[in-house]
């Protein structure tokens, strides 16, 4: 039955090991997809006129890292396995039976990202532009780690492109969601994002983008993929991930609504004392005429 479909290609998740110790494509992904991130950060905080320095790319990058670890560790289990929470809560700290979720370890971002703004007097939206378009590389390198992994695939299907996954105990055809995911959270939304930030915007446009991006393709991809054997779907056709997605297109769109009403404000304001100083200039220049006649 299953010839006719692709076969998982045979990867060992495990690159070398040197004794007790092993470097794992899913973690070497991460890695990457962070280094990625800093070159770009660094990068970024060259061109910003002294808006940004690399000191404080560093702690932005580490406060973020926390969240994401912190965040995603929460997330996963308060959202895909509160029942297990309650019945054992020091599973929480158990990290090391995995589990991670992407709209924990976002909210954790959101909150270090609070905490700089805070800390350097920014603006939150100014510091939510300027790590959302960091995001995709880690997203897109996190999904290449699960389809080596063989890991969160998806639903059963007989597209010619169907793939059978070794940790598969039915070993049916499946969509190679994670490979969906890589390539819409990965490589489309990062260059709908370097599109955006390519010219000077207003302000929250690239934090709002992300939000409704993100939203959008992992809905999408969710009807691809394959939901979690112990939730299963909502109402017969809505996945939990779809849950946690659809309101991010709405803060994304709150967010682009208010970057752009602050923007507006700013002009107003900005307008009004170009004509105060107009108005003064002529009434000094009044004076001066008199004085001279």
């Amino acid at each position: 039955m299953t010839d006719k479909f692709l076969q998982f290609p045979v990867i060992d998740p495990i690159i070398f090991s040197i004794g007790p110790v092993s470097l794992r494509w899913y973690g070497t992904m991460y890695l990457i997809g962070f280094l990625a991130a800093m070159f770009m950060a660094n990068k970024a905080a060259d061109r910003s006129n002294g808006l940004w320095t690399r000191d404080q790319v560093s702690d932005l990058l580490f406060y973020s890292f926390l969240g994401v670890i912190l965040g995603g560790r929460v997330g996963y289990v308060l959202f895909y396995q509160f029942e297990y929470f309650l019945s054992d809560p020091l599973y929480l700290f158990e990290i090391w039976q995995g589990g991670m979720s992407f709209h924990g370890g976002f909210l954790g971002v959101i909150f270090a990202a609070f905490i700089f703004a805070r800390k350097t007097k920014k603006s939150f939206l100014a510091v939510g532009d300027f790590v959302v378009p960091l995001v995709p590389i880690g997203l897109g390198m996190g999904r290449l780690g699960n389809f080596i992994n063989s890991e969160l695939w998806g639903r059963q299907t007989d597209v010619p492109w169907a793939m059978v996954f070794p940790t598969d105990p039915l070993q049916v055809p499946r969509h190679p969601s994670q490979l969906y995911e890589f390539f819409l959270e990965g490589v489309v939304l990062l260059i709908i994002m370097l599109v955006i930030i390519r010219k000077p915007r207003s302000l929250g446009l690239a934090t709002g983008s992300f939000f409704i991006g993100y939203g959008v393709f992992r809905s999408f991809v969710e009807f691809f993929r394959e939901p979690d054997a112990h939730l299963g779907l909502y109402f017969t056709f809505i996945s939990k991930g779809q849950i946690l997605s659809i309101p991010m297109i709405l803060v994304g769109i709150l967010i682009i609504y208010l970057g752009h009403l602050s923007q507006q404000k700013s002009a107003i304001s900005q307008g009004s004392k170009t004509q105060n100083s107009d108005s003064q200039g002529k009434k000094s220049n009044k004076k001066s005429v008199k004085g001279n006649s």
